[in-house]
């Protein structure tokens, strides 16, 4: 029997430490490249974020240096964007009209009724301008065709802030009645046309110069009071007073008008109002057989989520023989217009009108029409009006019905 060499077992152990130490010797050198490649990376985001430090310490002195430049213009007397303001709205009307009197013309007419441009200006804390310039029809005068249109100042005013609770207006400034008559942009009102009593009635828009308070006795109640020119309607004009109008230009004003306006707006969505106004002659003491002449008006205005409700009543009392021989000596209208918006760009309404400028005689004068229809918003300021109005009118006068389509904006 052969015997094995005494010598095997250190051999072998030998041979397993060099085992060992060789998976040693390797793991360490796997450990140091490691070592190395995330001092490397931790090398790198520093160098980025000092970059970055760098960054936002340039965009931070150029922020600052532009609103150094904004506080010297602004010491300096110069405008900024924030005290110099403009806007504007305009209104393009389609009306396919059918004339029901006897030999009368209907009215197919696209007219782009109004383009309006505002300008105000901050001059300080306490003291604003603002203005409206106004081009009805599109031009002034087509000499070719004959046909008319306005370019007129609508509003030009300082507005001086004397407390929060108190105000003062002095200019060319809308009269403060009626709904429309200082809120008459196209996308704030259902139907292509402006109402017809606050047109004929009221009459808006309707503008005069002179000098007006108003004054917040709380936070839901104010009062408005104005002293300014008045109208000058004559007999040849059957006393009509949206006739009267004189809008500012070399306008008389031997007779002035006072006007007092009582709002609450005590609960939101909510607003209720009456209108007084006095005026010693109507006719600016032109006319002998004419006098003073009164206005009272009322409306309220509703918006509660998706229904709105707009109702309103004015009416004229005219001293004076002259007045009264024509039925003019009461002038008068009322309408209401319930509206339900389905969604923020869908609406419809209807409206019920009727209004009288020579109200005093016995003969049937009064004016009846109905309107109803839908208004589209793409946008919170941009409208299109589709309405249907049906007139039931005196003997003789033209009485039109038929469609209208609307094309409004504000900015």
């Amino acid at each position: 029997m052969q015997s094995r060499p005494k010598h095997l077992p250190l051999t072998a152990l030998t041979l397993a430490l060099l085992g060992i130490l060789c998976t040693t010797a390797a793991a360490e050198t796997n450990t140091d490249d490691r070592l190395k490649a995330l001092e490397q990376r931790l090398n790198t985001l520093e160098s980025e974020n000092r970059a970055l430090k760098d960054q936002v310490k340039q965009t931070e002195q150029k922020v600052e240096a532009a609103g150094s430049q904004m506080d010297r213009l602004a010491s300096q007397g110069g405008a900024t964007s924030t005290a110099t303001s403009f806007g504007g709205y305009g209104e393009l009307h389609l009306n396919k009209l059918n004339n029901r009197k006897a030999g009368g013309t209907n009215k197919d007419e696209l007219d782009l009724h109004r383009f309006v441009l505002f300008m105000g200006h901050q001059f300080d804390e306490t003291t604003r301008f603002f203005s409206e310039l106004e081009v009805e029809h599109a031009m002034a005068k087509d000499t070719a065709t004959g046909s008319l249109g306005v370019v007129a100042v609508e509003q030009m005013y300082l507005d001086f802030s004397v407390s929060e609770a108190m105000s003062v207006k002095a200019g060319l400034m809308v009269m403060p009645v009626g709904i429309i008559s200082e809120t008459h942009e196209p996308p704030t009102f259902y139907g292509v046309e402006r109402n017809p009593v606050e047109t004929n009635i009221i009459p808006t828009t309707w503008r005069e110069g002179g000098f007006a308070v108003t004054a917040r006795l709380a936070d839901n109640i104010s009062i408005d009071g104005m002293i300014s020119s008045g109208l000058a309607t004559t007999a040849a004009k059957n006393f009509a007073v949206r006739d009267g109008r004189l809008s500012g230009a070399s306008a008389k004003a031997k007779d002035l008008a006072y006007t007092a306006r009582l709002k609450w707006t005590g609960l939101p969505g909510i607003e209720l109002a009456t209108t007084l106004q006095r005026q010693s002659n109507i006719t600016q003491s032109v006319e002998a057989t004419a006098g003073a002449a009164t206005l009272y008006e009322a409306h309220a205005a509703l918006n509660h989520g998706k229904f709105g409700l707009r109702a309103l009543h004015a009416a004229w009392n005219l001293d004076g023989s002259g007045p009264k021989a024509v039925g003019a000596d009461k002038q008068n209208g009322w309408y209401v217009e319930p509206s339900w918006k389905f969604t923020e760009q869908w609406g419809v309404f209807v409206r019920r009108s009727t209004w009288d400028n020579r109200a005093g005689d016995v003969a049937d004068s009064r004016y009846r029409q109905t309107d109803f229809g839908v208004n589209f918003w793409p946008h919170a300021d941009v409208v299109v009006k589709l309405d249907y109005q049906n007139q039931q009118v005196p003997g003789g006068q033209d009485e039109y019905d038929g469609f209208n389509l609307g094309l409004g904006y504000q900015f």
